[in-house]
């Protein structure tokens, strides 16, 4: 069947970078393809993500409203009273303005399919992901998604991972998702649950992400291009960033030489579905199923744009920023050379997941397979034989907690690990 698309029409309403990089989508979507068992292009699905480039988090988007309006104004949201409903709670907010009363009551209230013991099983399996799960956030769920217009150009706009910023803002990416490993961490404030003093953090960090994503939409949607990119912040970006973070998470790893269950699959799917849902994606692209993930992705691949000049700036920042990180446990004298290795691993990694054709659109140069060379074996060995056992997997959770510490080490240093401010 020939698409709209095919034939260079645009449906009404939707942004001229709907399908514009379509074929490309396909020949870069094959495995996605085949791991969704994919026959035929979904029309309604592809309909859905179209009209999703014009939609945003309207909850954030009225505390965004609120927030902005001058001082004294009837309704007006001080970031003081956000940073206290963050931390303790709405209820802790004296009178709160309409706008942070319903932003709070919806992300308060826990949807009844959520399952605590399955989400923290999900942080479980993440934590014992270790430095495979940090490998495939950084080139596949943020450098790859360099490789389509839209996003990266928002971000080139705020400044948010180029030049000087970018050490911090991978940090700030990589604290976030650290914090969601932790027992306890997604349950709102006043639940009464968690086990330890992490409990609640995760879920204030990424409250606090859905809360800057509106500001900057508000910031942004009077000088940016919707005709072009849609919405500066829209649920089909927000759609295509969840699924880099859970289906690609897991397909990543799989191909390092990590084995995932179907049951730690369904744990990891299912954490990260409430924190879609916590960041406002609309539930019509929140889903646990693995394999409906991957039919999704593929999808939302095809409607996207080709490359713009954003991708290339942003994916070499983050490979230099590998020279600038720290390296706990190494002498100074020695930091360059890590972080020479530490470049050099990014780039062979990359070159496997990425390919040739790729890495060249990005700007960046290749390197020979090395590094899949011996982390593959090295998987093997940790997750098939010492994984095997209950001691050998409490082991492997330890460890990556401890390279999860290491790595915010090396991308804050002595600076206070946090998520991005929010915007005044």
């Amino acid at each position: 069947m020939t698409t709209l698309a095919q034939q260079g029409i645009q449906p009404a309403g939707f942004p001229t970078r709907f399908r514009e990089g379509e074929a490309r989508g396909r020949r870069l979507g094959r495995p996605l393809r085949l791991l969704g068992r994919i026959d035929e292009v979904d029309e309604e699905l592809m309909e859905r993500i179209g009209r999703a480039f014009g939609e945003r988090d309207e909850a954030g988007a009225r505390l965004a409203e609120a927030i902005r309006m001058r001082a004294g104004a009837p309704g007006k949201v001080t970031m003081g009273q956000l940073r206290t409903a963050l931390e303790h709670g709405v209820a802790a907010v004296e009178s709160p303005p309409p706008a942070l009363a319903e932003f709070f009551a919806q992300v308060e209230a826990t949807p009844d399919w959520v399952d605590w013991g399955l989400v923290d099983e999900g942080g479980r399996v993440f934590a014992r992901l270790g430095q495979n799960a940090a490998d495939v956030l950084l080139q596949l769920s943020l450098i790859s998604g360099y490789r389509f217009g839209g996003p990266p150009d928002l971000l080139v706009a705020t400044g948010g991972l180029t030049g000087s910023t970018t050490r911090r803002r991978l940090g700030e990416t990589q604290h976030w998702a650290v914090s969601l490993r932790r027992p306890g961490a997604l349950r709102p404030p006043g639940s009464g649950s968690g086990s330890d003093s992490s409990s609640g953090e995760a879920w204030r960090l990424t409250v606090h992400v859905r809360a800057m994503h509106a500001l900057v939409n508000a910031g942004f949607e009077q000088r940016w291009d919707a005709g072009r990119w849609g919405l500066p912040i829209n649920q089909a970006d927000q759609a295509a960033t969840l699924g880099l973070f859970d289906g690609v998470l897991i397909i990543g790893c799989r191909a390092l030489g990590v084995p995932i269950s179907r049951q730690d699959a369904r744990a990891l799917m299912h954490l990260w579905k409430y924190v879609g849902w916590l960041m406002g994606v609309d539930e019509d692209f929140l889903v646990d199923d693995e394999w409906e993930r991957h039919r999704i992705n593929y999808h939302v691949l095809l409607a996207q744009a080709a490359i713009s000049e954003a991708g290339p700036q942003l994916a070499q920042a983050a490979v230099r920023v590998q020279r600038e990180r720290r390296y706990p446990g190494w002498p100074s004298r020695l930091q360059r050379v890590r972080g020479w290795y530490e470049t050099e691993r990014l780039l062979s990694m990359l070159t496997v997941f990425l390919g040739v054709r790729s890495m060249r659109e990005l700007g960046l140069p290749t390197r020979p397979p090395w590094a899949h060379a011996y982390v593959v074996p090295l998987n093997v060995v940790r997750y098939r034989v010492l994984g095997r056992t209950a001691k050998g997997r409490d082991r492997l959770e330890r460890r990556g907690r401890r390279q999860a510490d290491a790595l915010l080490a090396g991308y804050f240093g002595g600076e206070r690990a946090s998520v991005g401010n929010l915007p005044e």
